[in-house]
């Protein structure tokens, strides 16, 4: 399938483990045209040699920074009209892209949007407790594709977000009334193993609880500027 260009960024740390099997899920679309850029957030391990086993990556290389900080260098470096983002530990299905693409070219009002995701427990690791058996929606972010142009009003992912990033940024597309969706098809495989950042539950559902603070702060804050302009008008 041709179309406009999807800018494909993976943001790693230390992932030799799963970016190759990672990789070859984004060369296995079955959509083109993509770019691939690898932003490798300090790794130690063999995660750029395992880069170099791959043609047509464009690889960064940057001091340790967080998952935000990454996924913005990959967004100031993306050419595309599309961007995507996958995760060094997670793949997708080959028409996850395709299917993507079709749907915001049909929807050009949709700013961005996500898919049901199945997840895939690696051998010898006990279920969390958030584990879900049946394929679900997926809001994390190797699930998105958004176009680029929206992350100029929502603006780029917030470092002081460890483990609640995306739920962050989602609060803030919320609050700028930037229009989403959901497709019914499972589109990406999310692997539950040791190391998953999502293990540390109590820091995610801080981090939750603060960006749903900062989201109706900043309702309450347009509310009483909605209000004040209300007044102003009637008084003029």
């Amino acid at each position: 399938m041709q179309g406009p260009l999807v800018s494909v960024i993976v943001p790693v740390y230390n992932g030799e483990r799963f970016l190759d099997a990672t990789l070859k899920s984004v060369f296995g679309q079955d959509y083109q045209p993509i770019e691939i850029i690898v932003v490798d957030d300090g790794s130690t391990d063999g995660t750029a040699d395992i880069v170099r086993l791959f043609k047509n990556i464009y690889y960064i290389y940057q001091a340790n920074q967080g998952h935000s900080v990454a996924c913005n260098t990959g967004i100031a470096a993306a050419e595309g009209e599309f961007i995507a983002f996958l995760d060094a530990d997670d793949m997708w299905m080959p028409q996850k892209l395709s299917l993507q693409v079709a749907y915001l070219n049909q929807h050009p009002d949709v700013g961005f949007v996500f898919s049901h995701r199945r997840m895939i427990i690696e051998e010898g690791v006990k279920p969390p407790s958030w584990y879900r058996e049946q394929d679900s929606p997926g809001l994390f972010v190797s699930n998105l594709l958004a176009r680029k142009d929206i992350f100029k009003s929502v603006g780029l992912f917030n470092p002081e977000y460890r483990f609640g990033n995306t739920s962050e940024w989602l609060a803030r597309a919320r609050d700028a009334e930037i229009p989403m969706a959901v497709l019914p098809e499972t589109l990406s495989l999310y692997r539950v193993h040791d190391q998953n950042l999502t293990h540390h539950l109590d820091e995610m559902r801080h981090d939750v609880l603060r960006a749903l603070k900062s989201s109706i702060d900043r309702q309450r804050s347009k509310g009483q500027t909605k209000k004040s302009t209300s007044l102003d008008e009637e008084q003029g």
